[in-house]
């Protein structure tokens, strides 16, 4: 059997986590060549200590070195790299068929492109990578034969339900429209006017998921969701109009694709990040996961509302920036990661993110997007304005 050789992104987030939890069980089909870690060094060199790749990557030279010591004291024979570029060294390897692509942020843009133009298999699951570049991404996905394996729970929802042989066409398979669900976080009974005082703290418990503070807050403010709309788009060629939006708290149907002759076929499960990574894993087959089955007696109930502008201005915003399309999607992007640090840092209100990120949006920005240079010119300047409008807030 032909072993997967696989560089996973972004290993020492919850993600990674989940990965080397499913690869763990399955010795025989995958082998790790690389890690990156950015700065949770203890971590990565625990994770070198199991998996034993050849590289692991790390932020910086200081960070480097701490990590070297460690595996130096554990006899690892890891090598240890840093920097942007040897994220896209480690994804674009002759030897790696597979990459993980899990960096949060625009960061992880450069190194999952690279993967791309290299035609490796790509485990997304840094949405970024298609509200900054979608079109820059996808077509250099299709002219060097990478295959895009959508890794998000919600997006992974609807691979398993479409057709097999889906085309990107939706008339040609009777699609009617894709529904993505959403929990809608902590906050969807919170009273709205109690928002502004709403701290960190509260805002990264989700009330499903186990996820990383920045993800955790986009996800309070639905701009998670927004996100994901604009990857969906992408990802299926998905016309706007054909994406819809359903707060589903329990998390229970993580998508549905609705069909013309009146099917809605969904994907349900626990919420667990290990049962998408192990589908696109082991595709064709279906490899054990380590999640549970879901318990039907215990479930008393599925709702579901439409979500509330008013309570989801993030929202509302990342459908104009779907809708605008060009560079409107990666000013909603950088703007939102620029604002989420500000607020996780203490700086400005629940509330205010919203705020940056529309003042952002009403700036004159270029639509030329056809490299990779200009998309990160971009995402500089927004970051830029942003931080400006949010020192003007303090």
């Amino acid at each position: 059997m032909t072993q997967q050789v696989l560089t996973i992104l972004g290993s020492t987030g919850s993600i990674g986590e989940s990965t080397l939890d499913v690869v763990s069980r399955h010795p025989e089909k995958f082998r790790v060549f690389a890690l990156a870690g950015h700065k949770q060094v203890e971590k990565l060199a625990a994770q070198c200590r199991t998996f034993r790749p050849e590289y692991a990557v790390v932020a910086d030279a200081e960070h480097a070195a701490r990590l070297e010591a460690l595996l130096k004291r554990d006899g690892t024979a890891t090598q240890v790299l840093h920097g942007a570029q040897a994220l896209v060294d480690v994804a674009s390897a002759d030897e790696v068929s597979g990459v993980m692509c899990a960096i949060v942020g625009a960061a992880g843009l450069p190194s999952a492109l690279a993967a791309a133009q290299k035609g490796k298999t790509i485990y997304l699951a840094n949405k970024e990578t298609l509200v900054v570049s979608g079109a820059l991404f996808m077509e250099t996905a299709r002219a060097n034969g990478a295959a895009v394996l959508p890794i998000d729970s919600e997006h992974n929802a609807i691979f398993q339900v479409l057709p097999r042989d889906y085309t990107g066409r939706l008339n040609e398979h009777g699609i009617r429209s894709i529904i993505l669900t959403a929990s809608g976080g902590p906050f969807l009974t919170t009273d709205l006017d109690t928002f502004d005082s709403i701290t960190p703290a509260q805002a990264v418990k989700h009330p499903n998921w186990s996820m990383g503070r920045k993800i955790s807050v986009d996800s309070a403010t639905m701009m998670n969701k927004g996100l994901e709309l604009i990857e969906a788009h992408w990802l299926f060629n998905c016309p706007p109009d054909k994406l819809e939006v359903v707060i589903h708290p329990q998390s229970v149907i993580h998508s549905m694709v609705r069909y013309r002759d009146g099917s809605v076929l969904a994907q349900l499960g626990n919420p667990d990040m290990r049962t998408p990574i192990a589908y696109c894993l082991g595709l064709p087959e279906r490899i054990d996961s380590g999640v549970g089955d879901l318990d039907f007696d215990a479930l008393s109930a599925l709702t579901f509302q439409k979500p509330d502008f008013d309570r989801f201005p993030c929202l509302k915003l990342a459908y104009e920036a779907m809708n605008a399309g060009g560079a409107a999607p990666c000013v909603l992007n950088a703007a939102n990661e620029a604002a989420v640090a500000a607020f996780l840092d203490g700086q400005i209100k629940f509330t205010d993110i919203a705020k940056t990120v529309a003042h952002c949006l009403a700036q004159d920005f270029s639509d030329d997007l056809g490299n990779i240079e200009n998309l990160l010119a971009q995402d500089a300047v927004t970051r830029r304005q942003a931080q400006e409008f949010i020192a003007a807030l303090e």
